[in-house]
């Protein structure tokens, strides 16, 4: 398929955005080598038209999934149905299903923007900023129906993964989950996915929200010659995805738990009235090893 490629440069990476494809990032790379710093993108992957399978998209107004086909606002019941031929539940929320407007570009900042009424009217926005191996990401949302709703924000990039693949994402408890891969008790952190400090990822199966994070993530790549800091905003949360035999994982800066909706208090929810607006955002450092 056709589509419009927007591509961002600094000194030492350049970054290539789809805005048709949800506002996804297709290819984040070293300038000098090509190195793939997200996962690859290749042609296959873009014409696919997929964002799950590109580099990185955004999640709102929710994140991840949601049961009971739906959920309780103050005015009433608002329905949900599957949005995903891969998942049963409604999932990511809408803002990664439609195409995005280019609001500015100049040479390494761009804003892209999404007016929505699906599941109700809101404005998404995403910022991107590039500077010196630096890539910031600023995700807004701001509620225009007139009736509130519950929002909630993430962002999900795919990280290549190797043997030496190391992650330290400080966290103090996590979220197991059923069958449906929904959250069903909150526990301290068992050993193997303990990553207050840098150490490999697990060999079996995680997907998992891990809770009380202070949104500091290091993510070492001892053999592809690099490492990146990241910092997430507006996140007291991270989801974890570690399929196994893979080359990929996901470590998902979120405002929320998995089905927050349906848990006692909504955690991390913003219920917003017509108008107000809610913010998460996430930086990641270049430094070549």
């Amino acid at each position: 398929m056709a589509m419009t490629l927007l591509v961002l440069e600094d000194d030492l990476t350049r970054l290539t955005l789809a805005p048709e494809l949800g506002a996804s990032i297709v290819n984040w790379t070293v300038r000098s080598s090509g190195q793939a710093l997200l996962r690859h993108s290749d042609s296959h992957a873009l014409n696919a038209g997929l964002p799950g399978k590109l580099a990185c998209y955004p999640l709102a107004p929710w994140s991840n999934r949601i049961a009971r086909g739906g959920f309780d606002c103050p005015d009433g019941w608002l329905a949900l149905t599957a949005n995903s031929l891969t998942d049963p539940l409604p999932i990511h929320g809408s803002a990664w299903q439609q195409p995005w407007q280019v609001v500015s570009q100049s040479a390494n900042d761009i804003v892209l923007q999404l007016d929505s009424s699906t599941p109700f009217a809101y404005r998404a926005r995403q910022r991107f900023h590039l500077s010196d191996g630096k890539l910031s990401i600023e995700l807004k949302v701001t509620h225009l129906a007139e009736q509130a709703a519950w929002h909630g924000l993430g962002l999900h990039p795919y990280l290549p993964r190797t043997r030496g693949t190391r992650l330290q994402a400080p966290a103090r408890q996590v979220w197991l989950c059923d069958s449906a891969k929904l959250p069903t008790q909150l526990v301290e952190l068992p050993q193997a996915w303990d990553f207050r400090q840098l150490k490999a990822l697990p060999d079996t199966l995680v997907d998992n929200g891990f809770c009380q994070w202070d949104g500091r993530c290091l993510i070492r790549q001892p053999e592809l010659g690099h490492e990146l800091e990241c910092q997430a905003t507006g996140s007291d949360y991270y989801l974890l995805y570690c399929p196994v035999g893979m080359d990929f994982f996901c470590i998902e800066p979120v405002s929320h738990p998995v089905n927050a909706h349906h848990l006692p208090g909504q955690p991390g929810l913003r219920l917003l009235e017509q108008g107000q607006a809610a913010e998460l955002g996430l930086s990641l450092q270049y430094r070549p090893l």
